[in-house]
């Protein structure tokens, strides 16, 4: 079975997740955009089950971003990158730019496109899906 690996900058947080995934999405929330300081986040889906955290004694912190969801990151260096939500029950979602090498799936979308910034421009052909979209509807609440 093909394992993806990762870790924060500091290395105390580290995972590993079993393929295959359930997606990779490029999230332009404005909780995504807020906790990560960033234009987007790219995210990639696993079920909850095959995704191992291992952190370096206290490194992972889970900060309640919401009622229904939680992120985590590591508490020495800050890197965000972990998300847990009851919108996608059973599912842990893991930044992108946190898995080392490539993964099984390229980004397929963008999700809360209404919601991009608009100091970037985004040029390719994925979907660009609103926050008002039925595939995010189990979402609706959290952007609240």
């Amino acid at each position: 079975m093909e394992e993806f690996t990762g870790r924060c900058m500091c290395g105390a947080l580290r995972f590993a997740a079993t393929a295959p995934s359930l997606f990779c999405a490029h999230c332009h929330c404005r909780f995504c955009r807020q906790a990560h300081g960033a234009a987007f986040v790219t995210w990639v889906g696993f079920p909850q089950a095959s995704v191992r955290i291992v952190a370096d004694g206290d490194a992972l912190h889970w900060y309640q971003s919401s009622k229904w969801s939680r992120r985590g990151s590591c508490s020495r260096c800050g890197t965000m990158m972990f998300y847990e939500s009851t919108a996608a029950p059973g599912e842990t979602h893991v930044t992108r730019a946190s898995i080392i090498g490539p993964v099984d799936r390229k980004p397929e979308l963008h999700s809360f496109f209404d919601q991009k910034v608009d100091w970037v421009t985004i040029n390719d052909d994925l979907p660009k899906l609103r926050g008002d979209d039925p595939i995010l509807s189990s979402f609706k609440e959290i952007g609240r």
